[in-house]
């Protein structure tokens, strides 16, 4: 079958920076889908997108759907016919509803029933026929919140549609969509190329916006040619270019011919803080900031524009004097924000609600601030730094600087506490109270900071849960499975040995005083909720589930002694042993789960009568001695490594063993010693559970 290349473009006003990128994928994985659905083979799509225009190349396009073929099952040929051998109306309404003639319809079997059925070749339809319902279908299920409609039709779509481009090979698609017709006509740059642009074929759409058109018009060119242009800037300065890729992939979304300039603004606006005028910078003007090789901020920045000036002079002039009340701005918040102390906010905090049935903010403060200290009384931390970094640590989100880029709260706080003559480990620990933000962040670096971290988001988590609020499915509206992986993080990363149990309990504590009503099963449901983070977190470090699964069915409380317990089974599983030790735990676990009597605490050596028991009773006592004590000190992986030459001898135990035999001393003592066996190895995990077959 022939094939081609098809184009679509979609040409409108200005589309959404931010969403620009998600639009453009969004419209060629439904293209794709379209196709797919109506049988229609390609070899590739090629997704181009710019401030203007929505476009696809869909190359090795066929140019017709495959012939099919039609069968319709009717009744059992022994029921199409009367004893007469006339047709039953069965029959005829089957043939009716077929559009021909009972004749003509054929026999085949189905299970084991001869019956009546009728075939026909269903002929494809044109490919280019079916192109502007699958674009239409594409565009129609884009993710577009809040759809705009224009002149005088009823059109909708993110913003108004100016020209329509649907080439199939070198023919047009003659087709409307949102009142334009479709045509080989695109435009290039707005300000750089004034004729329209005439296409011939699908595969010279690129170079033709490139050259006359003035567009590169794949994105992620596009993309790379800023981040090129704004380095070459940085370099022409000796200095080090720092580039937020959200803020490029926003820059690549505004631009279709990009053009980098540096600016220079006042340097005495430099005794802002750095966070504050590259936030005033990114968010207002989409400007990238410089610092020397040192890491000190520059006086200059990087704009990038979206046409090649005659008098680039002139557009550099303009940007600075745009970009120069933005700092003010930033700059007279700092110098108020400092009049008043963080301190001295606290009890303003009491106007904001955290939730409406978990109280203000303040009192999550508070709240913070009691659970901080009783997390530090474990650690050799200082209590009081914990607890009044949680005092301060959300004062700076009534600052005028935090309302103007909410970004900073906690990063503006630190300044403040610092000019307050706060403790620098207090002022590092605000800083550091968010952490970790995303998959991938850094955990603070401080110990208050870690503590004061982890209490704020058990605090949050136990809230929301205390109230009947936990995430359900794909909805987790507070980000509590972040937090509790946070959590998590900060106590593994930065070996804090916290009994996550009694924290939980503390913070629960704390709210019942507060007057909030605790059910019961709350403990145990945000336990519960913490430690399945690690299974997300072990799948992403391709541990096995089983593994995880062992540990987890000990649910021990301190996450730190669950992440040995974890990498000493780990190294357990790859040892020759462990399949047949496992296995032999399994077997053992079924053994006294059935058993419906009690099970003695300890064997009697002396009652031992069967050699194989004897070598094993004898081993089981000697392991709890050499083994047991590495346990009690959190050696897990040497413990479990002393417990691999069992392998042998377990297999010899029940070889030669009968264990539920009628004498009832005898069998309550083999029991009693395979329960000390299976104890042996819960004083890790549940290793059974690595026995999967």
């Amino acid at each position: 079958m022939s094939e081609k290349d098809f184009l679509v473009e979609i040409g409108c006003a200005e589309l959404p920076p931010k969403a620009l990128k998600g639009l453009s994928d969004a419209f060629v994985s439904g293209l794709a889908a379209g196709l797919s659905a109506a049988g229609l083979s390609f070899k590739e799509i090629r997704a181009f997108t710019s401030p203007r225009r929505l476009a696809a190349r869909v190359e090795g396009l066929v140019t017709a759907q495959a012939d099919s073929t039609i069968e319709r099952v009717g009744p059992a040929v022994s029921a199409a016919y009367d004893k007469a051998g006339l047709p039953t109306p069965a029959a005829l309404g089957f043939a009716r509803s077929c559009g021909v003639e009972l004749s003509s319809l054929g026999h085949a079997q189905k299970d084991g029933v001869d019956k009546l059925v009728f075939r026909a070749l269903r002929k494809g339809e044109d490919t280019i026929s079916l192109l502007p319902g699958i674009v239409m279908g594409s565009l129609q299920k884009l993710p577009i919140p809040r759809k705009m409609r224009w002149g005088s039709t009823r059109d909708e779509f993110v913003r108004p549609v100016y020209w329509l481009v649907m080439l199939f090979g070198d023919t047009v698609i003659d087709t409307e969509l949102f009142g334009i017709r479709s045509s080989r006509v695109t435009r290039g740059h707005r300000f750089q190329c004034e004729s329209p642009i005439t296409i011939t074929s699908p595969s010279e759409y690129e170079a033709l916006l490139l050259n006359p058109g003035f567009v590169i018009a794949d994105y992620e060119s596009r993309k790379a040619r800023v981040r090129e242009l704004i380095l070459e800037q940085g370099a022409l300065l000796g200095a080090v270019v720092h580039v937020d890729e959200d803020l490029l992939e926003e820059v690549t979304s505004m631009v279709e011919w990009p053009v980098a300039l540096t600016g220079r603004f006042d340097e005495h606006f430099l005794a802002v803080p750095a966070e504050a005028l590259i936030s005033s910078m990114k968010n207002h003007q989409k400007t990238f900031y410089l610092t020397d090789k040192s890491g000190k901020m520059l006086a200059n920045f990087i704009a990038v524009a979206n046409l090649a000036s005659k008098d680039p002079a002139q557009v550099i002039a303009g940007n600075e004097r745009v970009i120069r009340p933005r700092l003010a701005d930033a700059a007279f918040f700092y110098d108020s924000d400092r009049k008043t102390t963080l301190a001295s906010r606290l009890p303003l905090l009491g106007k904001i609600v955290f939730q409406q049935q978990l109280g203000t903010v303040e009192q999550k403060s508070l709240r913070v601030a009691e659970l901080s200290a009783f997390i530090a009384q474990s650690t050799s931390v200082d209590e009081q730094t914990c607890k009044r970094a949680a005092l301060l640590a959300k004062c700076d989100l009534l600052t005028n600087m935090v309302s103007e880029f909410p970004e900073l709260q906690g990063i503006m706080g630190s300044y403040y506490a610092r000019h307050d003559g706060e403790d620098e480990a207090v002022a590092l620990a605000i800083t550091e109270q968010y952490l970790p933000k995303f998959a991938g962040d850094v955990v603070p670096s401080s110990d208050a900071g870690a503590i004061l971290a982890i209490a704020e988001k058990i605090d949050t988590i136990c809230g929301l849960f205390a109230i009947g609020q936990p995430p359900t499915g794909s909805k987790d509206p507070f980000a509590l499975r972040r937090a509790a992986l946070g959590v998590l993080r900060i106590l593994i990363e930065k070996k804090i040995d916290l009994d996550l149990l009694t924290a939980i309990e503390k913070s629960l504590a704390l709210y019942m005083s507060q007057g909030v009503a605790v059910p019961v099963s709350a403990q145990s449901d945000v336990f519960g909720f913490v430690l399945e983070r690690f299974r997300a977190w072990y799948q992403g470090e391709g541990i096995k589930a089983e593994i995880f699964q062992s540990v987890m069915e000990l649910k021990p409380s301190r996450p730190l002694d669950f992440a040995n317990r974890v990498s000493a089974v780990n190294r357990f599983s790859q040892l020759a042993e462990s399949a047949s030790l496992s296995a032999a735990n399994k077997r053992v676990s079924n053994i006294l789960s059935k058993h419906e009597g009690v099970i003695p605490m300890t064997f009697d050596m002396s009652k031992l009568v069967e050699p194989a028991e004897l070598v094993l009773g004898e081993k089981v006592s000697q392991l709890l001695h050499e083994a047991g004590p590495l346990f009690d000190h959190s050696e897990y992986a040497l413990g479990l490594e002393k417990l691999s030459v069992l392998k042998p001898i377990v297999d010899a135990f029940f070889e030669d063993v009968m264990v539920m035999v009628d004498d009832e001393l005898l069998r309550d003592n083999r029991l009693a010693l395979l329960n000390a066996l299976r104890q042996l190895f819960l004083r890790v995990a549940d290793i059974s559970c690595l026995h999967t077959s």
